[in-house]
């Protein structure tokens, strides 16, 4: 945390389960904030590249363990944020477990927030975070928001995503996800429909911008 403190711009981590309401609550901390000088960064951009694989074998990955994500990459592209310098985020493609061909150009902003699974599993990603929230949602809720979201959105039937679920998702939530807990500053439970823990949230992110000169409009 210290190298992050050292600079102007702020990264803000927000972990917890597949389907706890990460994104949510990060929308709703943007809404809440109001400013154009956030930019949300999701951990499932930097997915490692399959393309050298068949899609049979790319679909047998197991994509919650720590190993599937390109963290040295992850970790460069914030290291350059946090320093000024642009980079080009990937652009996975969860159908295909692939990249696409085409990349999405981040600047310079004071605020970052970086969003996923994994996040604070890894020591080195922590130590660039200025908060770290967990998002504690029910096993169940967070099953069934699966459901919807890789049904509709990712293409996939419902018996692909209860196999998955239990031959992977939830053995590595219990090995890696829960027990990364421990590092929040912050646990927030029921998401983004937590209005009270939002409000918490933007007062200390605003709190964080003073102590460094900033201020939000």
């Amino acid at each position: 945390m210290a190298e992050a403190n050292t600079r102007n711009s702020i990264i803000i981590g927000i972990a917890g389960g597949s389907g706890s309401g990460k994104t949510l609550i990060a929308r709703r901390l943007i809404e809440t904030i109001n400013s154009s000088d956030i930019c949300l960064i999701e951990q499932d951009a930097y997915y490692r590249d399959l393309s050298h694989l068949p899609l049979e074998e790319r679909t047998r990955i197991n994509f919650d363990h720590p190993d599937a994500i390109d963290k040295d990459l992850l970790i460069s592209h914030l290291q350059n944020l946090l320093n000024g310098i642009s980079i080009e985020q990937p652009v996975y493609d969860f159908v295909a477990h692939t990249r696409k061909a085409e990349t999405r150009s981040i600047g310079r902003h004071t605020i970052f927030i970086l969003e996923g699974i994994l996040i604070f599993e890894s020591k080195r990603l922590r130590d660039l975070m200025d908060i770290k929230v967990f998002v504690d949602t029910d096993s169940d809720i967070r099953l069934l928001r699966r459901l919807q979201r890789d049904s509709s959105r990712r293409g996939r039937s419902v018996e692909s995503i209860l196999r998955q679920y239990e031959k992977s998702v939830r053995p590595m939530h219990l090995q890696f996800v829960e027990p990364s807990k421990r590092y929040a500053d912050i646990i927030v439970p029921e998401g983004g429909h937590n209005a009270v823990a939002i409000d918490l949230l933007k007062t200390k992110i605003e709190a964080l911008l003073m102590s460094k000169g900033h201020t939000i409009a």
